[in-house]
């Protein structure tokens, strides 16, 4: 279902951009391909120096060498060219949204989990997993360079901070390992920080 909604909002907005501009460009990151990740965007230009994008990042794997991968991702951009639009040098601002069930790479050992407030548990870290949700609002530097009359090449990075809300699960007993005393589980963890959170190697199509 998620996945569905993800691309319904992409092809709505493409049919919008499309319908709209005398510049847009269709657009897929070489980075990911490799390892069977999507990420797919319609960059569309506005004025002079500013465009504006749309972009989806699907990593479909329930395991990637034994962890658990699964990632979507939709964010807009606002760019601003200081040379032209869709040329060279750009700043940007991003807001992104994810829903995610991964395991986070604090967990790559086989240490014992240990709560918050000091308690270790059976649990080990290695068969832990979270699933939740995650906002992310940040700055994009980036340089798309030409390659020929309708290719690009946009090598970007972006960088912010991104606040998650998730459950962590046990994936051999199903157990939740990170409530103390709520049976129910129903409460949230919530982690925030500042970091790169998208990146790679567009390789970009004028239509």
């Amino acid at each position: 279902m998620l996945k569905k909604l993800f691309l319904l909002c992409l092809m709505g907005i493409f049919g919008f951009t499309v319908a709209q501009s005398k510049e847009t460009y269709l657009k897929a990151n070489a980075l990911f391909l490799p390892v069977g990740m999507l990420n797919v965007a319609v960059e569309h230009g506005f004025s002079e120096h500013i465009t504006g994008q749309a972009d989806l990042f699907i990593s479909p794997w329930k395991s990637f060498a034994g962890k658990h991968a699964q990632v979507y991702m939709l964010g807009f951009n606002g760019r601003y060219y200081f040379n032209e639009a869709f040329r060279k040098f750009y700043l940007g601002v991003d807001v992104s949204f994810a829903r995610f069930n991964i395991q986070k790479w604090g967990y790559w050992n086989d240490n014992f989990y240990v709560h918050k407030n000091g308690d270790v548990t059976p649990y080990i870290n290695s068969n832990l997993y979270q699933r939740g949700y995650s906002f992310m609002i940040g700055g994009l530097a980036g340089y798309q360079f030409t390659l020929g009359e309708r290719w690009n090449l946009d090598i970007f990075l972006g960088f912010g901070t991104m606040q998650s809300f998730y459950k962590g699960y046990d994936k051999i007993s199903g157990d939740r390992y990170d409530t103390d005393g709520d049976s129910m589980g129903r409460q949230n963890n919530r982690s925030g920080e500042f970091l790169p959170y998208k990146g790679g190697l567009m390789i970009s199509y004028k239509l």
